[in-house]
């Protein structure tokens, strides 16, 4: 069975690696949400105004939540994986420890999704000081942040376990996670696409977090969230099994 003891061990490397980039990782975390807001906020948001209802710099404020998750949970699963197991490899050292790829890769996976719900706020309250209006569901946000960054930080460690190299990434950043957060409403609503691709935009994990996001800070909640949590937990679920068989087969088999 997967013990918690083990897990908690790794929490503490990640903790004791993080005090050293904490800076650089929050500017960018506070940066980039920051940009979005000027170019799509006041640059779309100077034509189009308001959008179903919702001022264009609130909705891009919300929707930009998920782009923070995704790209840290995936781009930390991704490429710090593959750097520790290909390179340093850091991760034979933890195995020689009372240390399994359950607990490894649960460990790893969850420190990135913790990340990813506390940075995934960053937007929100970018958004607050460019007159988004606080609410009492923005207290969820961090929680649907974790859900998500747990997705993507799972699913970037399935992948960093099947490329061939480190370049191959480019593959994976261009060709998947570029269209989701394209076509997940986080810029324009995904009703405005043809009919394929809004379809095809429901199996996206991102559209999911982007609608419980703005449902929560718009407290607009309601029976149909729920069907989004439940997505985003299968994805999980899925994704662990699917990182866990493969770095499994890299580190062990």
């Amino acid at each position: 069975m997967m013990e918690f003891a083990p897990v908690r061990a790794v929490w503490r490397r990640e903790l004791a690696l993080y005090r050293r980039y904490w800076a650089s990782t929050s500017f960018a975390a506070m940066t980039e949400p920051t940009i979005y807001l000027l170019a799509f906020g006041y640059g779309f948001g100077s034509v189009v105004g308001a959008l179903y209802g919702y001022d264009y710099r609130d909705f891009v404020a919300t929707g930009v939540v998920a782009t923070a998750v995704l790209f840290i949970g995936a781009f930390g699963g991704m490429f710090n994986t593959f750097i520790r197991r290909t390179f340093q490899h850091t991760y034979d050292a933890m195995l020689a420890a009372p240390v399994d790829v359950r607990e490894l890769v649960t460990a790893e996976a969850s420190w990135l999704a913790v990340k990813a719900g506390v940075y995934g706020c960053a937007p929100m309250l970018v958004g607050i000081a460019f007159g988004l209006d606080p609410s009492w569901g923005m207290l969820l946000v961090p929680f649907i942040g974790f859900l998500t960054g747990l997705v993507f930080a799972l699913f970037g460690v399935w992948v960093s376990a099947i490329v061939p190299s480190i370049n191959t990434f480019d593959y994976v950043i261009t060709g998947a996670l570029t269209p989701m957060f394209m076509v997940a409403g986080t810029f324009f609503p995904v009703t405005q696409l043809p009919a394929w691709v809004a379809t095809a935009a429901q199996l996206n994990p991102l559209y999911h977090c982007v609608e419980l996001v703005r449902g929560a800070v718009f407290g607009q909640l309601g029976v149909d969230d729920l069907g989004h949590t439940v997505v985003l937990v299968a994805y999980a679920a899925l994704m662990w099994v699917l990182a866990v068989w493969k770095m499994r087969a890299r580190l062990i088999d």
